[in-house]
C-alpha cells in the first residue's frame, strides 16, 4: 500500500458522500478521479475543485488507481463490486460508503486475490442529495465505520484509517454484522420513525390550513430526515431487513407502553417513566 499522499484515488459516484469525500481528499492525496454518469456532474465537480479529473467510464476511472472508494447506494455498489473484479489494479484498495455492510462484504469476499476489500460507513449526511449539496467539510468531527475482512492487510487497514483522518473523521472499526445491528436503531429506525410521523400529519391535522402556520421545530427537527433520498433509503432498508424490523418491534413495544400510561391517567407512573427516558437522553447527550 503506497501512503496516501502518493496513492491516486478513484470515487465512484459523485453525489453528496462520494462529491463532498472528493472535494476532502483532493490535496491530501496525488490525485482524485471522479467516475459519473453524466459529463454535466463532472463538470461541475472540476469546477468546484472536487477532483482532478473526470470520467463517465468506471473501467477507465479505475485504471491504474491505487484507491477506488464506491460512493453510490448499496445494492449498486454490490453490482459494482462483481462487475469492476475483472479491472482492479492489482494491489488496490477497494472501499465503499454504503450504509449497511453485511451483504457488502459477502460480495467483497469474491473479489480476486490481489485486490484489499473493506468496508465503510460514514456516519453522517443530510436530507438533500446530490453534488449541489456537497460539502468537504461534511466528515470533519464524524464517525467513520470501517469493516475489514479477514484478508484484508493490516497496511490495506492503516491507508482506509488515513483516509477518514485525512477528511477529518473519527475511524472506528467494527465488524459487519455488528455495525448493521448497531446502525439499525441509531440511524435507520430514526427514518422510518420521521416518515411515520409525516404520514401522520398528513393523515391527521394537514387538511387544516392553520396546521402549518402553528407547526412547531420538534416536528420539523424530528421529521426532517424523512427528506432523504428514497432510492438510498430503500436500498439501506431491504439490505438491513432483520435488524430494522427487530428495531421496529421493540420501538413499537415502548410506544405502546408509554400509550398505556397515558391512556391510565396514572400521572405518577407517566411522570416517572418519562422522567427515566429524560435522564437516559441526558446522559446520552450531556
Amino acid at each position: 500500500m503506497l501512503p496516501l499522499s502518493e496513492a491516486r484515488i478513484t470515487i465512484v459516484g459523485l453525489g453528496l458522500m462520494g462529491g463532498s469525500l472528493a472535494g476532502a481528499l483532493r490535496g491530501k492525496c496525488r490525485q482524485v478521479v471522479g467516475v459519473a454518469r453524466r459529463s454535466e456532474t463532472l463538470e461541475k465537480a472540476l469546477a468546484l475543485g472536487f477532483i482532478d479529473q473526470g470520467t463517465t467510464s468506471i473501467a477507465e476511472g479505475v485504471q491504474g488507481a491505487d484507491v477506488i472508494i464506491l460512493a453510490t447506494p448499496v445494492r449498486t455498489i454490490i453490482q459494482q463490486i462483481e462487475e469492476l473484479a475483472p479491472l482492479l489494479p492489482p494491489g488496490c484498495l477497494l472501499m465503499d460508503l454504503g450504509s449497511t455492510k453485511r451483504d457488502i462484504v459477502a460480495a467483497m469476499e469474491q473479489l480476486p486475490p490481489y485486490v484489499q476489500p473493506l468496508g465503510g460507513h460514514p456516519m453522517c449526511g443530510k436530507e438533500k442529495a446530490g453534488l449541489e449539496v456537497a460539502d468537504p467539510e461534511l466528515y470533519r468531527g464524524r464517525t467513520f465505520i470501517l469493516t475489514p475482512l479477514p484478508r484484508t492487510s493490516p497496511d490495506a487497514l492503516a491507508l482506509g484509517q488515513a483516509i477518514a483522518e485525512a477528511v477529518g473523521a473519527r475511524p472506528l472499526v467494527l465488524e459487519a454484522g455488528r455495525q448493521d445491528y448497531l446502525v439499525a436503531t441509531l440511524s435507520h429506525l430514526p427514518y422510518l420513525l420521521a416518515c411515520a410521523l409525516v404520514a401522520t400529519a398528513d393523515a391527521t391535522t394537514s387538511s387544516d390550513p392553520a396546521a402549518w402556520e402553528i407547526v412547531a421545530g420538534g416536528f420539523r427537527d424530528t421529521s426532517r430526515v424523512a427528506a432523504s433520498d428514497v432510492t438510498m433509503m430503500v436500498d439501506i432498508l431491504l439490505t438491513n431487513q432483520d435488524e430494522v424490523l427487530k428495531a421496529v418491534r421493540v420501538y413499537q413495544e415502548q410506544l405502546h407502553r408509554l400509550a398505556q400510561l397515558v391512556a391510565a391517567g396514572d400521572e405518577d407512573k407517566l411522570r416517572a417513566a418519562l422522567g427515566a427516558i429524560q435522564r437516559e437522553r441526558l446522559r446520552m447527550f450531556p
